[in-house]
């Protein structure tokens, strides 16, 4: 499972507005409803139960919040890099700016598993991340995550 599979330029944001971690999360929800025809405050409660159980920021100001819900055919992802960093209780107690949100049908373990191994891959690479960082252009951004330099960093 590729990226590009996963992530259509449509979700792909950059936030330039402060939020707090529980608003972005919402707008993560929402981008994603309107991606899929479904409730995004559904989409958000997937999103926050899993936050509950501990914080899905993985340090280095790199957050990938994921959940699952039943409504979905295929595991789908949402790209935000934000202009202001969000407090997200990551393990490194750094802000986070680049966000990965990774949502997966019931019973998609594999599938799901695979999506978050692929971006933790990905987003290990010093030069790929500041790649992102340095751009605030969502097409750009696309590009950048689902190029071929992207697949074969997180291959």
């Amino acid at each position: 499972m590729e990226l590009n599979d996963i992530l259509s330029e449509r979700s792909v944001v950059v936030f330039t507005e402060p939020m707090t971690k529980d608003t972005l999360l919402r707008r993560l929800a929402d981008i994603a409803a309107a991606e899929l025809d479904e409730p995004g405050e559904a989409i958000y409660e997937a999103l926050a139960a899993r936050e509950e159980l501990g914080s899905t920021g993985l340090g280095n100001g790199i957050a990938v919040p994921h959940g699952k819900y039943a409504a979905l055919p295929r595991v789908v992802s949402v790209f935000a890099r934000l202009e202001h960093p969000v407090d997200f209780d990551a393990v490194d107690d750094q802000p986070v700016d680049l966000v990965v949100m990774l949502l997966a049908p019931l019973g998609s373990g594999a599938d799901h598993l695979k999506a978050l191994a692929r971006v933790a891959r990905l987003l290990r690479t010093e030069d790929m991340v500041a790649k992102l960082r340095n751009t605030s252009d969502p097409a750009e951004l696309h590009a950048i995550l689902t190029g071929p330099e992207a697949a074969s960093r997180a291959a």
